[in-house]
């Protein structure tokens, strides 16, 4: 298995320990200076500071599910500004894009978009995530490690918002709270299985997310091969995350329940869907993985993602129940 380094935005090198109460955490804004990362340290009250998102325990044992109160999903969606927004993109700069991730210049991916939450550490950071269809018409598919530390229960993430089609600054289809967050069990306690499903609320309009941006079709144990495309929002530059970036290529079998793909997109891009039987002018196809890690430190010749068997299942129903 190659060495696996999640193409998320790294956390400080000063982070808080694994066991710090999550009432003592300070929010933290991440700078890049001279290629190297600095970390302002920005105290908060102990009302904003308390523990958000009690993780619950699930009907479903093989799955690890933490809920947010609905003013907590407020406070997420103030928190994020536009201006918030704009600072957490020019904080990380991972390099220059990859040959192989190319801007998309077709239909507009209304599914796909920014996943921005505060992390363990207390940094402000974002993922890549994608609506797909489900009975409650709110769920949205990423990797595991952009909701908790994998093998780390209690570090859970914070301020969790889902916006489709983001671009630029421009968030043309709003911004939508999540209000759960579902993870392998395997993944909360052993790092194993980086897929989760997130439930957000409906929009301003009363809108639910599905109903507005439509959703893709999620496959489960389907045989790994094929023309797939991978989407995400890297903080390689000159996008930094502000654009969608796509790789194509030829899904193949990878070690420990895992598929590879040519692709080079770095941190922002995990979670980022990968596609199956895409049809471009549409936006739509079959989601079968999501961006999990690439095999360099920052990224690389190929992006691994998990097959999306029974734990991931398991995950997708729990959540369309939510």
């Amino acid at each position: 298995m190659p060495a696996a380094t999640p193409p998320h935005i790294p956390e400080p090198t000063s982070a808080i320990p694994a066991r710090v109460p999550r009432a003592r955490r300070r929010r933290r804004t991440v700078l890049a200076t001279a290629g190297m990362l600095l970390v302002c340290v920005v105290p908060v009250s102990e009302a904003a500071a308390a523990p958000k998102g009690g993780v619950s325990k699930a009907p479903d044992p093989s799955v690890s599910t933490m809920t947010f109160t609905a003013k907590e999903r407020r406070d997420a969606l103030a928190y994020w500004t536009p201006a918030r927004i704009k600072a957490v993109g020019r904080s990380v700069d991972l390099g220059p894009t990859g040959p192989r991730s190319q801007p998309w210049r077709g239909t507009a991916m209304k599914t796909v978009g920014r996943l921005f939450f505060v992390n363990a550490s207390g940094a402000d950071t974002w993922c890549t995530a994608t609506a797909v269809n489900s009975a409650n018409h709110s769920v949205v598919m990423a990797a595991g490690h952009c909701v908790r530390r994998p093998a780390s229960p209690v570090n859970t993430y914070l301020d969790m918002v889902f916006v489709p089609g983001y671009g630029k600054g421009r968030q043309p289809y709003g911004a939508f709270a999540v209000r759960a967050a579902v993870t392998p069990r395997t993944w909360a306690e052993d790092a194993v299985n980086d897929v989760a499903a997130l439930v957000v609320d409906a929009d301003a309009k009363g809108r639910k997310l599905v109903d507005v941006v439509g959703g893709q079709t999620v496959a489960f144990n389907r045989r790994v091969g094929g023309k797939t495309v991978a989407f995400g929002y890297p903080a390689t530059r000159p996008q930094l995350g502000e654009e969608l970036l796509h790789c194509t290529g030829t899904a193949e079998p990878a070690p420990a329940g895992e598929q590879a793909l040519p692709c080079d997109m770095g941190g922002g891009a995990s979670g980022g869907p990968w596609l199956t039987d895409f049809d471009a002018t549409t936006g739509k196809g079959v989601l079968v993985s999501v961006n999990s890690h690439g095999d360099g430190p920052e990224s690389g010749t190929h992006m691994y993602g998990p097959v999306l068997g029974s734990a991931a299942k398991a995950v997708y129903e729990q959540a369309q129940r939510g």
